[in-house]
């Protein structure tokens, strides 16, 4: 009896963990009934992109530059989920991919989908040292191939539709489009203009979404007109950093956005922005 008294305030702690698990458990089910979460993670100067379909599977699209993808991932993930189903680098230099190698420390991770492009970087070696030991299956993109996420979420591939190991990682980015019932967005890497020219000349009509992620983070060598008249977003995210040495983004790329009345966010003024859609409409979550 003396002994279950002296432990009592353990047993009171444990028990108020596993309440405290259940209704984290029960809130999460609850706000994903039904729905896809897309959150542009405010990781600075980069790309993240934190993905949940309403069946609870869950994809990123890029790292970011550094282990801050982590405190991110914590605001839109429950604590207790040490898994994500499927990370996709868009393009394999250091802002966009250096944060999976703490990803890949901190979460178990089924498979990884790549360019095809090599980096340059130790970041990507360690990268690739770290996929392989994580044994996770490896998918090179290719145009045309469809990733089912559940719930009738898919991210289709748009480019690469070749090999691009020849070349430059930004010419060689991963565009997909992201399809949940009637509503969609344009996830772009860091692809430039000729490849935004390429894939309107391929299939305009395909390119047209509610939501448009800015081409390499706002700069004036991508998000073409021709892009912004053919995907015809009503909103457009820039992932980028806070007065950032690059001045991204640039003065060009929002005046074409402006021009054709495309609400704008960045994740340099407005932190991590995330959109819920319920099949039918895109709603900004607050």
């Amino acid at each position: 009896m003396q002994r279950l008294r002296e432990n009592l305030h353990w047993y009171i702690l444990g028990f108020l963990f596993l309440i405290t698990i259940f209704i984290w458990y029960t809130v999460a089910a609850e706000d994903r009934a039904g729905k896809l979460t897309v959150a542009f993670l405010n990781i600075g100067q980069g790309d993240a992109i934190f993905i949940e379909s309403p069946t609870g599977v869950q994809m990123m699209i890029d790292g970011g530059p550094n282990a801050s993808v982590l405190r991110e991932l914590g605001k839109v993930m429950p604590f207790y989920d040490r898994s994500i189903d499927i990370l996709m680098v868009s393009n394999p230099d250091k802002d966009h991919m250096a944060g999976f190698i703490d990803v890949l420390d901190a979460f178990k991770v089924v498979a990884v989908i790549e360019p095809g492009t090599m980096g340059a970087s130790t970041e990507y070696k360690t990268l690739e040292e770290k996929i392989e030991k994580e044994k996770a299956v490896k998918i090179t993109a290719l145009r045309g191939q469809k990733i089912e996420l559940g719930g009738g979420v898919y991210f289709e591939v748009l480019f690469p539709d070749r090999d691009v190991s020849g070349l430059n990682p930004n010419e060689g980015s991963i565009v997909g489009k992201l399809v949940y019932g009637t509503t969609s967005f344009l996830l772009t890497g860091d692809t430039t203009e000729a490849v935004e020219k390429y894939l309107a000349h391929l299939d305009g009509k395909q390119l047209d979404v509610d939501v448009l992620k800015v081409g390499h983070h706002g700069s004036q060598t991508s998000t073409s007109e021709a892009l912004i008249g053919f995907a015809s977003p009503a909103v457009a995210v820039i992932s980028a950093g806070r007065d950032n040495r690059y001045g991204h983004p640039h003065e060009e790329v929002l005046g074409r956005l402006n021009d054709f009345e495309v609400e704008t966010f960045g994740t340099y003024a407005r932190g991590t922005i995330v959109f819920v859609s319920d099949g039918e409409t895109v709603r900004l979550k607050k």
